[in-house]
Order: structure tokens, then sequence, then C-alpha cells
């Protein structure tokens, strides 16, 4: 079995890290690098950066703020948000990264996990899902959960890793910031139908919600913000309440 991993998400827009809920009211949480250094230091396995506005405004991501996170974290990291090419996975890479998460670019040009898969491996290869329940059909959302699209979360999830994603995020926008567990469900549905890694995010609220989730689905990773960002939850009090259920951890 695979040893489940403890991850805080940050969600950076103009430089800072930001949090909301169901994706809007947004709120500061501090400065993205000492963040990821406390992270670092509290036990963390790994990191989640995404530049929310990235898409929206039409730019790319911010690599100089992946050279300072490469320069003060050991961990491995994820950055995701307005990566739209080869050209942007390679700088990502390059400036420090370990893995790229894509949403709304290969929502819009699928084989995009074909060619960033052939170019670097799968193992690099993040697809990030924003999913919405829609009158009882889960269905994926871009541009940071502004956009509907027709595609359905768990067709998605399959094609998306067929195609070469290597791991999948799969966030619950009706769970989202609201702090009231994670969407076991939908995430029972998805891991069942996936061989790849899948990382459980939106709704964690409480270190029961971690032990839930990790004993009723096969998700191998939890990913959370608010909780880390605001001082709710330790990550070193949540690793020993999750050893004290006999859930392997790393």
């Amino acid at each position: 079995m695979l040893k489940k991993r403890i991850i805080p998400c940050l969600d950076i827009k103009n430089g800072r890290t930001v949090k909301g809920i169901n994706f809007v009211g947004l709120r500061d949480a501090g400065d993205p690098v000492d963040l990821a250094i406390r992270y670092m230091e509290e036990g963390a396995d790994e990191l989640v950066f995404l530049d929310i506005s990235a898409t929206d405004e039409k730019r790319a991501t911010l690599t100089s703020l992946v050279e300072r996170i490469a320069k003060n974290v050991s961990i491995p990291f994820t950055v995701g948000g307005g990566i739209n090419s080869v050209q942007d996975v390679s700088a990502i890479l390059k400036a420090g990264a370990d893995k790229v998460s894509l949403n709304s670019s290969a929502v819009k040009s699928p084989k995009l996990l074909q060619e960033l898969a052939a170019e670097f491996g799968s193992q690099c290869v993040v697809i990030a899902i924003d999913s919405k329940n829609l009158e009882g059909v889960d269905t994926v959302f871009v541009h940071g959960g502004k956009t509907q699209t027709p595609l359905k979360t768990l067709e998605w999830a399959v094609q998306a890793t067929q195609l070469g994603a290597g791991e999948i995020l799969l966030t619950s926008m009706d769970r989202d910031g609201t702090k009231s567990g994670f969407d076991v469900p939908l995430l029972q549905k998805v891991c069942e139908r996936v061989s790849v890694p899948v990382i459980a995010s939106g709704g964690a609220g409480s270190i029961n919600h971690f032990t839930e989730v990790f004993q009723k689905t096969k998700a191998t990773g939890g990913l959370a913000a608010s909780i880390f960002h605001f001082g709710e939850i330790s990550i070193p009090d949540l690793k020993n309440q999750l050893k004290t259920q006999n859930i392997p951890i790393r």
C-alpha cells in the first residue's frame, strides 16, 4: 500500500497566498515562501502551488516565485496555473518544481497531456480536476471554477490518465473551504476507476476528515489549505493522530 501524503496547498494571487470558500471570497494568508518553509519544517510530505489567476490573466506561471521556493524548500512540490505548452513546463521544471499541474489547458487541448508525458514522463504530469455536482452529475469546471464544461468528472479522470497524466488532484468545489469533510463518494468513484495516485482536495476541516478519507477511499494524498494556513491543525498533530489509527504515512 502506498503511504499516505499530507499536502498543504498554496493558492497564489499577486504573489501572495490566498484562500476562499467555494472558490470565491479570497483572503490573504501570507507569503508563499515563508509558508512553504514552515510546512517543510513541520513535516509536510509535498506542497502544491497554484497560480490561480494565471489562466484568467492569460499569462505564464510565475517562474521567479518557483525559483524562490526551490531555493528554500527540499520536499517535492507541484506548480500549476497558466501552463499551456511543453515550453511552459520546461521553464517551471528548470526553475525547480518537481511536478506540474494542468487543468484548463488540458481540457482545451487533451493532446497536451500526451505531449508532456512523452517529453517529461507521466510522473511529473498532474491533472487537476475541479468538480461540482450539478443535479446529481459530477461536472468538470475550468478557469478557476468559473466556467462549466460538458465533461463529466469520472469520464475525464479516466481519459486524462489514459492520455498520460500520472496523478490526479481532485477538488470538490462543493466542499472547498467549507471544512465539512472531503467528498468521499466522489473520491471513491474516481479512485476505483483509475490506476494512478489520487489526491483528495476540498473540505478538510478536522483530523477526522483525513482519517475518514484515507480509511474509506484509495486516495493517497490529503490536501488542505486554510486549516494549515491559519493554524487550526498542525501537521505533526495530524500525522501523530493518523499513526494511532494505523494509517500508513510517510
